[in-house]
């Protein structure tokens, strides 16, 4: 017995010194950031210079939603397209670079959560790895679903709300180029992005923070905090509204069946 006890204590030893040394300083968080950051924005930088070599088909999927062939104008009882114009000298070189920074950033999303995901993974414990792993590979699936609805559904809605609206029959509407640039990025990128309600969610359960009956509880103000959001993000007319806050309002109800049954640790 004497024997055995100064080699387990050599061992514990041995197994806080191994910890100390795994452990990372603020300085080596600070350039592992660095080194995600740099990754995540050389790919957008090369996929944008990618789009920059691919105008026509680029600006053909940009420009769609103002032609008459649009999915979404072919219904029964719809019968729209718009011409833009442009005002300012050097507005297209600029519109065709945004567009590129745009198409890159959103074709290197998973990338980027990629990234984010082994620089914060570290921090982990095993079992919060697998629940936060699962959330980030959701990710990138709702963003590129909640791009599809901005652009299929919610972009050509509210374009229809716009040019057709006019307070006087003196005024015509003409649509410059930057209006369009404004309007195509808050309704296709931003939407993307809040589809990612979900993916948060998932992650806090994951950590112990919110729980199935806190979300259920807060259903009655969902809705209302729904319907906010999307008055903010698209026009003031109900049906666009409605249109952008039923499916928020799914993500939500979503958001209640990935969530833990188990009560939150805060």
């Amino acid at each position: 017995m004497p024997t055995t006890l100064p080699r387990r204590t050599t061992t514990r030893k041995r197994n806080r010194v191994a910890d100390k040394d795994t452990e990372m300083s603020f300085w080596d968080h600070l350039e592992a950031l660095r080194g995600t950051l740099f990754r995540s924005v050389l790919a957008v930088a090369l996929l944008s210079l990618l789009f920059l070599f691919i105008p026509k088909p680029l600006f053909q999927a940009v420009f769609w939603p103002t032609r008459a062939d649009f999915p979404l104008y072919r219904l029964p009882g719809v019968d729209f397209s718009m011409d833009l114009i442009n005002i300012d000298l050097s507005a297209q070189f600029f519109f065709y670079l945004k567009v590129a920074v745009l198409c890159g950033l959103v074709l290197a999303f998973p990338f980027v959560v990629w990234e984010i995901w082994k620089f914060v993974s570290p921090a982990l414990y095993e079992k919060e790895k697998k629940a936060v792993k699962k959330a980030f590979r959701l990710s990138s699936g709702l963003f590129y679903l909640g791009v599809a609805v901005g652009y299929f559904v919610v972009l050509p809605v509210c374009l229809m709300f716009f040019v057709n609206f006019s307070v006087s029959d003196t005024i015509v509407n003409t649509i410059s180029l930057s209006s369009y640039m404004s309007l195509f990025t808050s309704m296709v990128f931003l939407i993307g992005l809040l589809f990612e309600f979900p993916t948060v969610i998932l992650v806090l359960s994951s950590l112990g923070i919110v729980d199935r009956q806190v979300l259920k509880r807060w259903r009655k103000y969902a809705f209302i905090i729904v319907l906010i959001l999307a008055a903010f993000i698209t026009p003031s007319d109900p049906f666009s509204m409605f249109v952008l806050a039923l499916p928020l309002y799914g993500l939500f109800e979503f958001s209640i069946l990935l969530c833990r049954k188990g009560e939150p640790a805060v």
